[in-house]
């Protein structure tokens, strides 16, 4: 059985996630390097842990979760579907069962709003814990004055968590933001899509999504 720390240990999957992040520094985005696809792995498997489903289940989802952006090395572009192709093919090379690789690169394959639906258990969760890392270390541009509205939108959250209760079945990302820096708005404008999707997502895991902004919620 292929475990998450086979994954990590990778230096095959370590290379195109050092090599995935370094093409998007070029092309101006925000970090998606160990810190972004680790703390994805963690909270795709806690919220699946926290939902009763069984620990292999658990552990595809932190497997998905460490290995979703690799796609980022060919193109930004389809990276979903091409971090997809690339996961099968090592994956396959490791000895994972078919059935395991396939609930893999389904969920890679469905995590980008553009084309992303939660086709499954680990796909939902995996939407949920990436579209939900928000938070000001993302941001690499260091001269405010040129910032853009996405160095902006994640540079003004001064903190940020998704928080799973399990009694009411809500799952609730819970942003502070300083209004200063970039307004609630500027918020939305680039990251609504991202939110209807985590709704969608989270209704397939049947709970209900809440995005909370400084106390007020707005989702």
């Amino acid at each position: 059985m292929i475990t998450f720390n086979d994954i990590k240990n990778s230096k095959e999957i370590q290379t195109y996630i050092k090599k995935a992040d370094e093409s998007l520094v070029e092309l101006g985005y925000t970090e998606h390097s160990f810190a972004h696809v680790e703390k994805v792995a963690k909270q795709a498997k806690d919220i699946l842990s926290k939902l009763g489903y069984e620990e292999r289940t658990a552990d595809l989802a932190q497997i998905a979760g460490y290995m979703h952006d690799i796609g980022n090395v060919v193109n930004r572009v389809d990276h979903a579907q091409s971090g997809a192709i690339m996961a099968f093919r090592i994956l396959d090379n490791m000895g994972m069962d078919v059935t395991e690789i396939a609930t893999v690169i389904s969920a890679i394959g469905n995590h980008d709003e553009s084309t992303a639906v939660p086709v499954n258990e680990v796909a939902a969760a995996l939407i949920l814990a990436d579209k939900s890392d928000v938070r000001r270390s993302r941001v690499r541009n260091r001269d405010f004055a040129t910032f853009d509205i996405h160095d902006r939108v994640n540079y003004s959250v001064e903190s940020s968590s998704l928080t799973l209760n399990e009694q009411t079945k809500d799952i609730v990302l819970d942003l502070t933001i300083d209004t200063k820096i970039c307004a609630v708005m500027d918020y939305f404008e680039i990251f609504l899509g991202r939110m209807l999707l985590c709704r969608r997502a989270a209704a397939y895991l049947k709970l209900k999504f809440k995005l909370v902004i400084n106390g007020v919620e707005l989702l």
